[in-house]
This record gives structure tokens, sequence and C-alpha cells, in this order.
């Protein structure tokens, strides 16, 4: 696994042994495409990446020029994982603040937001109900962790159920890599 683009790009990151499962670099390189044509370049995003594994997703973000990411990963190795990958690009940083919360998405969804996100991704585990998806989804949208227009996406196992969008979210679109999907969509503004 390895940073894609940015002041960054090529370092290669660790990966976590055990429950979590790395969004495979061409997924990776996808989604940053779909948003560098959401977002144009990455100053002034803020991103959430909730059950962050190994914390590519949030660093691709910081190399690219994100502003501020907050990774959420409640499992000790990958929390671990995530400090020695940003211990690995840390230094290629011009700018952009990054903070890991050990914990899980749940309690991190029942705080009050210091910020709110432009970007979300989601990536629970592949045993994650669809009924907690949707309450983690209603947490975000109900408890004010979205600017308008912020972009969601959740990856799910190909195999199950799409992603049902609780009210707040317009789906725009969703894609297939092989054994994960990623679902798409906007934060209503007065939804």
């Amino acid at each position: 696994m390895r940073i894609i683009a940015g002041v960054a790009k090529g370092r290669t990151l660790s990966s976590v042994a055990g429950p979590t499962r790395p969004t495979s670099d061409r997924a990776r390189e996808a989604l940053f495409s779909t948003l560098t044509s959401e977002f144009g370049d990455f100053s002034d995003v803020y991103v959430l990446d909730l059950f962050a594994g190994s914390g590519a997703i949030g660093l691709e973000a910081l190399s690219r020029g994100a502003s501020l990411v907050h990774a959420v990963e409640k499992d000790d190795h990958a929390s671990h994982a995530i400090t020695a990958n940003f211990e690995i690009i840390k230094n290629a940083l011009p700018s952009g603040k990054f903070h890991l919360f050990t914990m899980s998405a749940q309690r991190f969804l029942e705080g009050t937001p210091e910020n709110q996100y432009h970007f979300v991704y989601i990536d629970p585990p592949y045993d994650y109900s669809d009924s907690e998806l949707v309450r983690a989804l209603e947490k975000l949208h109900d408890n004010g962790f979205l600017k308008d227009d912020a972009l969601i996406a959740v990856e799910r196992a190909s195999k199950s159920h799409e992603v049902q969008w609780p009210e707040g979210y317009d789906p725009i679109r969703s894609k297939k890599y092989g054994q994960a999907t990623i679902y798409y969509a906007n934060h209503a503004k007065n939804g």
C-alpha cells in the first residue's frame, strides 16, 4: 500500500493484520479522482475518516493538501499502524493537521463536533449491519458533523445490500471495485 499522489507520493504505508481490510490502490485512486473533480485541490478541505484502518484514506488526503484530517479507529493494532503511517509522511507535509481518535465511530458520533467536514469516508467492517450504518449516517447529519453539500463515501462488500441513505442525503452513484463497492452521496443542505 502506498501514497498515490501529493507531497508524500510513493511512500509505502503499513497495513494492519486482523479484522481490517485496506481499500485497494485501484479503489483509492478512483476515489481520489472523484474527490479531485469535486474539490479541485484539497486546500481548505476537512476530512473525516471513520473506521480508519491503516489510515490510508486520510493520509492520502493530507498528502494532497487537505487542511484537516480526523481519523477514527477503535482497534489498537490499527491505531498503532495509523500512528506509524503518519510518522512516515509527516515530514513531507508543508501543512495540514491530523488527529487520531482512538474510539468507536459510534462514540465519536455521539459527541459534539469541533469541526464540520467537507468529505467523510466510511469503511466499516463488512459485518457491520445495515441498520448500524444508517444510524451512523443519521448521527453525522443530525449532530452537525457535515458542511452543506459535503460528500460522503461509504465502502461496503459488493455482495452486501446497497446502502440505504437516510434523510439528509442525496445519493449520487456507486462504483464496484472487485469485492468492494463505494457508494457516494451529498449532504442535503436542508435535509
